[in-house]
C-alpha cells in the first residue's frame, strides 16, 4: 500500500514538472507573451534547471532543446523510480527492456504535451464564460490558435457559437485513448 502511494506521488510530482517545462517550451516557441502571471508562474518554477541547462543545450533556431530535454530527462526519472518501486530488476534488463523504458519516457513527453494543449483549450472556454478579459487570454489563445485555426476553417461558427474547441477536445482524447493508450500497452508488454 506504501508502494502504491508512493507510485501516485511520483507521477503526480514528475508529471507536473515535466507539464511545466513543456508549457514553457511551447509558450517559447509560439511566442506566447510571458508577461502575465501564467507566464511568471512557468518561468519561476522552471528556472532552477532551465539556466543551468542551457548553458550545455542551446537553442536552435527557435526551438528551446534544453527545456525539452529537461522534460524527458524528467519522465526518465519517472520510468526509472516506478520501475524499481515495482522491483523490476532493471540493472539486468535485456535491450528490450531498456528501449521499452525510453518508449515509455517519450511516450510521457508527448501524452503531457497533449495535455498541454488539452488543458489550455479548456481553461480557454471556461474563461470565455466567465472573464473574456482574463490576464491569460493572450497566453491561451497563442497556445491554442495552432489547434483551433485549422478546426475553425473547417467549421466555422453557427450564430456566434465556436464549436471548435469542443471538437479539438473530442480530437485530442482520441489520439490519447486511441494512438497513446494502445503504444503504452504494447511498451509495458515488452517488460
Amino acid at each position: 500500500m506504501l508502494s502504491t502511494a508512493l507510485q501516485f506521488l511520483l507521477t503526480t510530482v514528475f508529471n507536473l514538472l515535466t507539464l511545466v517545462f513543456l508549457l514553457r517550451f511551447f509558450m517559447q516557441y509560439l511566442r506566447s507573451p510571458f508577461n502575465n502571471p501564467l507566464g511568471l508562474m512557468v518561468v519561476t518554477l522552471t528556472d532552477f534547471a532551465v539556466k543551468p541547462v542551457r548553458r550545455i543545450i542551446p537553442s536552435f533556431k527557435k526551438i528551446d532543446l534544453s527545456t525539452l530535454f529537461l522534460g524527458l530527462i524528467t519522465q526518465l526519472i519517472l520510468q526509472f523510480s516506478l520501475l524499481l518501486l515495482r522491483d523490476f530488476p532493471i540493472f539486468v534488463a535485456g535491450e528490450t527492456a531498456w528501449l521499452s523504458f525510453i518508449g515509455l519516457s517519450f511516450l510521457g513527453i508527448l501524452r503531457t504535451a497533449l495535455d498541454v494543449f488539452f488543458y489550455a483549450i479548456l481553461l480557454q472556454v471556461i474563461l470565455s464564460w466567465v472573464n473574456t478579459r482574463s490576464p491569460f487570454s493572450g497566453v491561451l489563445d497563442t497556445l491554442t490558435r495552432p489547434i483551433l485555426s485549422p478546426i475553425r476553417r473547417l467549421i466555422p461558427s453557427t450564430n456566434g457559437l465556436d464549436f471548435s474547441p469542443l471538437v479539438a477536445l473530442i480530437l485530442l482524447q482520441m489520439v490519447n485513448i486511441s494512438v497513446f493508450k494502445t503504444l503504452e500497452v504494447q511498451l509495458l508488454s515488452l517488460f
